[in-house]
């Protein structure tokens, strides 16, 4: 009788801990789910637990206090990075006023008879004038292209968007030299994707080109929807081109540079769900833009 009274103790034992263990498996599943939930989603809910065991529902409220001041550092960034992009476009806007005066003022001085040393003073301030126009409508773009909440998506053809960026350059090319090789498939290259943004991302690359380029310049788009643009680059090095996507980044001989113009065409890229890279080998410059179905 007695082995028998022992088994049954034991077989209640094991019973009263596969119980525990499977509450215990179900409360860890229970948070994992709402942990996953909470830190994707922007909500306030705290995560909530169906058992009663005391040591999961002890974790679940450690968890909740460090969910609660994510949310809160979260919202801060949210609101700061807001407040810098709002005072980043009105300070580029009001800069356009004055700049535009004095423009407007040294138009006025290049009429007037001027000693060789003011000429050359003049040509200079000219100089620095359109460097800050053009970085003040650049960082005006960019803050407009990072703040903007949804683009306007449709059938674009890839293809055709090349060509209209290439046509709209082609006589900045020229000026230099530069010879364009293009390859184009013949079939057309469609995506969903917005137009505006596309002849952005083409148009700064082909820009960026025109001011690295050793004398070539080169684009290709092949039926998968990858944009491959390459040119010789004896400025540049694989340490520099690693850094050329980065805001504000320029290459000394990059002649009025912003360095924002391939930061616009990588934020542009991938809020679009497509991917942008740059590759240096044996002096040539590689970017690939690619936007898959």
């Amino acid at each position: 009788m007695l082995p028998w009274l022992i088994c049954g103790g034991l077989a209640a034992i094991v019973i009263a801990l596969l119980v525990k263990l499977w509450l215990l498996q179900r409360s860890l599943d229970e948070i994992a789910r709402q942990l996953g939930e909470r830190l994707t989603q922007d909500t306030n809910s705290p995560i909530f637990l169906s058992t009663r065991d005391a040591h999961a529902r002890r974790l679940a409220a450690e968890l909740n206090i460090h969910l609660k001041e994510l949310r809160r550092q979260r919202q801060r960034f949210q609101q700061g990075d807001t407040e810098l992009k709002n005072a980043v476009t009105n300070i580029a806007h009001d800069l356009r006023t004055p700049l535009t005066a004095i423009r407007g003022y040294l138009d006025l001085l290049e009429r007037e008879e001027l000693s060789p040393n003011t000429r050359r003073y003049l040509d200079s301030i000219q100089n620095r004038m359109e460097a800050m126009t053009r970085l003040t409508e650049e960082l005006f773009r960019y803050s407009l292209a990072a703040d903007q909440p949804a683009l306007r998506l449709e059938a674009v053809d890839l293809r055709r968007c090349l060509e209209e960026s290439l046509v709209s350059l082609y006589a900045s090319l020229t000026q230099r030299g530069i010879v364009p090789e293009i390859s184009l498939p013949p079939e057309a290259v469609v995506r969903s994707l917005d137009p505006s943004a596309v002849g952005r991302i083409f148009g700064n690359i082909i820009s960026n080109a025109l001011k690295y380029s050793g004398g070539d310049f080169s684009a290709a788009l092949d039926g998968d929807g990858t944009a491959t643009f390459s040119n010789a680059a004896p400025s540049l090095d694989p340490v520099t081109t690693a850094q050329l996507f980065d805001r504000f980044y320029t290459v000394e001989t990059g002649q009025g540079s912003t360095g924002l113009g391939l930061s616009i065409a990588r934020l542009l890229t991938e809020r679009m769900g497509g991917t942008i890279r740059a590759d240096y080998q044996a002096g040539r410059l590689y970017i690939m833009v690619s936007f898959p179905k």
